[in-house]
């Protein structure tokens, strides 16, 4: 019934926005995630007309199109989203859209780099922003995309590309002296979820997520016991929430770490699967990065 009513949603928009033109002339382009919007909005500027499915603390893992996103999405001529079974119950809806240009953001990067997952159907961790160097190719995959969508606009978005990636190797650079602050065998981050996989290899931090890779998935007893004896033994000072995740799993592992006569803080919220919110530091994927870092590093100290 429901892959039913899709189908008949899709076929009534497409009929309406056949008679549908660019506005402004510019080409429309949709966005799932808010980092891949961050990321598109930096080199498409006011070139495109962007519009972004998901916004602050939206989890992509568990996010579904509503009839207006469908709109947008019939309506669009290019739609970036990340890909690796991210959005997965966004899937059906893509794979209805054979006219239109889907493209995913993984797509640019070497698979073969990429760290394994069982959980997912893609059979890779999808988190691949958390990795600087795969967020550069990204950039490039996009500059490259939009370029030959509009090939007048070639010039202006390679020299976007170009400005966008060297901030981006200012940040790396960044982000390594403040985690140069915090010897190696504190460096031990406890999330909601394995979010930070490519954060952790990147940096050398070793992580662990309650959840495991998808929030899809809920933290059993077990799970929670397991990890508070781990917390206990490694003496971690601080555990994370998440932006996009319920803190009630969190406060759990920190109840039953106190439960066996320790203690442990809630060192603070981290972005992981959403960015912030419109407007501030942290709604941009640089300014997320920086927060992130700098609230773990405090944290752990």
């Amino acid at each position: 019934m429901k892959k039913i009513l899709i189908i008949l949603l899709l076929s009534t928009v497409c009929m309406s926005c056949k008679e549908e033109k660019k506005t402004n002339d510019k080409l429309n382009i949709v966005t799932t995630t808010t980092m891949i919007t961050d990321l598109v909005k930096n080199i498409g500027g006011d070139h495109i007309n962007l519009q972004g499915l998901m916004g602050s603390g939206v989890d992509p893992h568990l996010y579904k199109a509503s009839e207006g996103d469908v709109t947008k999405l019939s309506n669009a001529d290019i739609i970036f989203y990340n890909g690796l079974h991210l959005e997965g119950k966004l899937v059906e809806v893509f794979e209805k859209m054979k006219n239109k240009k889907t493209i995913a953001i993984s797509d640019a990067l070497d698979k073969s780099t990429l760290i394994g997952s069982e959980y997912f159907a893609s059979n890779y961790d999808p988190h691949i922003w958390f990795d600087i160097n795969y967020w550069k190719k990204a950039t490039e995959f996009v500059v490259k995309t939009l370029s030959e969508a509009i090939p007048e606009q070639k010039t202006t978005f390679e020299t976007n590309g170009n400005v966008y990636i060297e901030k981006l190797n200012t940040l790396k650079n960044k982000l390594e002296q403040t985690i140069s602050s915090l010897p190696k065998e504190q460096r031990i981050l406890v999330t909601a979820h394995d979010a930070f996989n490519y954060f952790g290899k990147a940096f050398d931090f070793e992580v662990v997520g309650l959840q495991g890779l998808s929030t899809a998935t809920e933290a059993g007893v077990k799970d929670v016991q397991k990890l508070s004896a781990f917390i206990i033994e490694n003496k971690v000072k601080a555990i994370f929430v998440e932006s996009s995740v319920p803190k009630r799993t969190i406060e759990a592992l920190q109840a039953a770490v106190k439960s066996k006569g320790h203690e442990v803080t809630i060192g603070g919220t981290l972005y992981s699967d959403a960015l912030g919110d419109a407007g501030t530091i942290e709604g941009t994927y640089i300014g997320m990065f920086k927060y992130n870092v700098n609230t773990i590093v405090n944290a752990l100290k």
